[in-house]
């Protein structure tokens, strides 16, 4: 597989996701194969798809096999439902999803300054049968007000993120623009100014964006950056989007933040799937 050669991309600073590298490891082994494997820095997806607020001793539980493993907790999911699976997010669904959500607001922005993580990613949710997307809309904005409020007394920023409509298509932020438009809405409605883009290079590819022209207008507006090769969501190197030119462009127009791998390791362990790296 092809490595990346530019010194640009050697000097980005890389953060393995979780919950789709390591998943063959119990959950509490992933950091120290990720320390192992040559990574300071982690990201997740919530962990307990079932349960926005769980026991204690599982929270301190899994807050000591990423201290232990000496590794940064860089990006964290609120609750979103079963990722992987058919859920995608929960706070624009009224009822008891919302109510999920908003139990794990304090959770999670609690749970992430506990490890010093800066980054709060809230997905947004599917469009449900019999619902008004204009209600579903207008329940969104008051609880990503709230975890915006959240983040912000933990010196956290909010991330908003398009997923791509082939995979999500009951999710209605598809496009970079419709993100955007988010982000906008909960900083206009908090004042706080600390809701910002996920950039997702692997779902706006999906999405038939033109990546360079994403980048040039948007690069300003990212918190955080996520990378996967497209088709197959796979490693760099194994399909055909030019990350490494993406990752050079994002740098030179000023983004100095992580860049998740959140891709698949394909039918190997996770711990052979950044042979494309530098080193």
């Amino acid at each position: 597989m092809p490595g990346f050669e530019s010194s640009t991309a050697a000097d980005q600073r890389f953060t393995v996701n979780l919950s789709i590298l390591f998943t063959e490891l119990p959950l509490l082994e992933r950091p120290a194969a990720a320390a192992t494997a040559g990574f300071t820095a982690v990201e997740l997806w919530w962990p307990w798809v079932d349960s926005p607020a769980p026991e204690r001793s599982e929270l301190d539980a899994l807050k000591t096999a990423i201290e232990d493993a000496g590794v940064q907790l860089t990006g964290l999911n609120f609750y979103a439902g079963r990722l992987p699976g058919p859920d995608r997010g929960a706070l624009s669904i009224p009822g008891e999803e919302s109510e999920r959500f908003r139990a794990n607001i304090d959770v999670a922005a609690d749970f992430a300054r506990s490890l010093g993580c800066t980054a709060l990613n809230a997905l947004y949710g599917n469009r449900v049968d019999g619902v008004d997307p204009a209600e579903q809309d207008a329940l969104a904005l008051r609880n990503l007000v709230l975890a915006a409020r959240a983040a912000d007394r933990i010196g956290a920023v909010l991330l908003i993120e398009a997923l791509n409509r082939p995979e999500s298509p009951l999710y209605p932020l598809v496009s970079a623009p419709a993100a955007v438009g988010i982000v906008d809405k909960v900083n206009q409605a908090t004042g706080l100014g600390n809701a910002r883009f996920l950039m997702d290079l692997y779902h706006l590819s999906m999405n038939g964006e033109d990546l360079p022209a994403v980048i040039e207008r948007y690069a300003d507006r990212a918190g955080h950056v996520q990378i996967a090769d497209n088709p197959g969501r796979g490693a760099p190197g194994t399909g055909t989007l030019p990350l490494e030119d993406l990752l050079d462009q994002l740098r030179k127009a000023g983004y100095e933040g992580p860049v998740g791998l959140e891709y698949k390791p394909g039918d190997r362990p996770s711990a052979e799937a950044f042979d494309w790296l530098p080193r």
